[in-house]
Formats: C-alpha cells, sequence, structure tokens
C-alpha cells in the first residue's frame, strides 16, 4: 500500500490521535465537584 513505511506510521499515529479525540468527545469524563476553600490572611483580622 505505502511505499515508505515512516508515512504509514505518520498516518497511522495521526489516525490513532483523531479516534482518541473522538472517542473523548463522544464519551467525555464525569467532573467531580469540589467546594472551593480559600484561606484568609491573618492581616485582614488585625485591629486598625
Amino acid at each position: 500500500m505505502f511505499r515508505r513505511p515512516l508515512l504509514l506510521l505518520v498516518m497511522l499515529l495521526i489516525g490513532a490521535l483523531l479516534a482518541a479525540l473522538l472517542a473523548v468527545g463522544a464519551f467525555p469524563p464525569g467532573v467531580t465537584q469540589q467546594p472551593v476553600e480559600r484561606v484568609l490572611p491573618n492581616e485582614r483580622f488585625g485591629t486598625r
């Protein structure tokens, strides 16, 4: 089919990449909800 094995390898890698992108797009991974926790600096609670 291909005379150059390097071209075949590149085409296979591009095909695998496209297949992986299609699979992730069709079945996206689940997102876990996490609460946001911010640490306030101590200088906010000091006296003036």
